[in-house]
């Protein structure tokens, strides 16, 4: 049931039901899409070794890019999705039962104080107006740590008001988004009671650029590369991050 406040508050935040869309997956379809996700499950897997099986809430996950490799690694996962659409993708990649799957506000979910030991919230962020009440949500239903990806200011997104025209150009479909900076979440996620945020860059290179080389072999060793340098651990993006509950 809704609570007085949440009544009050009639804003409704939609923007995980385009992430949820045949069309959005198409984005990451082919030799550079297979790139992209297996580096996104690996360092996510990575940052949750510590929890296996544990249970997990991801917020706007109709795109099944995190759900998926979680079912699949014996984590006990539950989409929220603002519109029973974004479970479609959900029920072509994984078997029936395999998941939960709730509609709801992501900005108001319907789950008690520290619910699911992990939160996470892929593809998301970046696309919400009021980015600040969403992490905030994550907190308060998260009782060990919250797993969020974002873009970096810190990185060649700086050139992003001059050259979105030319990614959308050459993408045929992208959309505007928020960057962030490490400080700025790491304030924010604070404010929530979680600290010691750890960040992995994912890679140094525009991912417009891999889409268009469109080969896994070589956009995995020039990133490969990059990462030895120190280069992505200092300008990559998108940034997966993880924070913990302050003990």
């Amino acid at each position: 049931m809704a609570t007085e406040s949440q009544a009050m508050d009639v804003y409704q935040e939609t923007a995980d039901i385009e992430t949820a869309t045949a069309a959005y997956a198409a984005r990451f379809s082919g030799a550079a899409g297979d790139f992209f996700l297996a580096r996104q499950t690996a360092l996510t897997l990575e940052l949750l070794s510590d929890l296996p099986g544990a249970r997990v809430l991801d917020v706007g996950g109709g795109h099944a890019q995190i759900a998926e490799p979680l079912v699949r690694q014996g984590f006990a996962v539950t989409v929220t999705g603002s519109d029973e659409s974004c479970r479609q993708r959900l029920d072509q990649c994984l078997a029936a039962g395999s998941f939960v799957f709730q509609r709801c506000d992501n900005l108001h979910l319907p789950f008690a104080d520290r619910s699911f030991q992990v939160v996470t919230a892929f593809r998301l962020l970046p696309h919400v107006e009021r980015w600040q009440k969403l992490l905030s949500e994550l907190c308060r239903v998260a009782a060990n740590c919250v797993v969020v990806d974002y873009p970096d200011r810190r990185s060649t997104n700086i050139l992003y008001g001059q050259l979105f025209a030319a990614k959308k150009k050459m993408e045929g479909s992208t959309r505007p988004f928020t960057l962030f900076t490490r400080a700025e979440i790491a304030t924010e996620m604070a404010a929530g009671g979680f600290t010691s945020p750890r960040f992995r860059p994912e890679f140094l290179l525009p991912m417009v650029l891999h889409r268009k080389l469109n080969n896994r072999g070589a956009s995995s060793l020039l990133e490969k590369f990059f990462a030895a340098s120190g280069a992505t651990r200092l300008f990559g993006s998108p940034v997966i991050f993880r924070a913990d509950r302050r003990r």
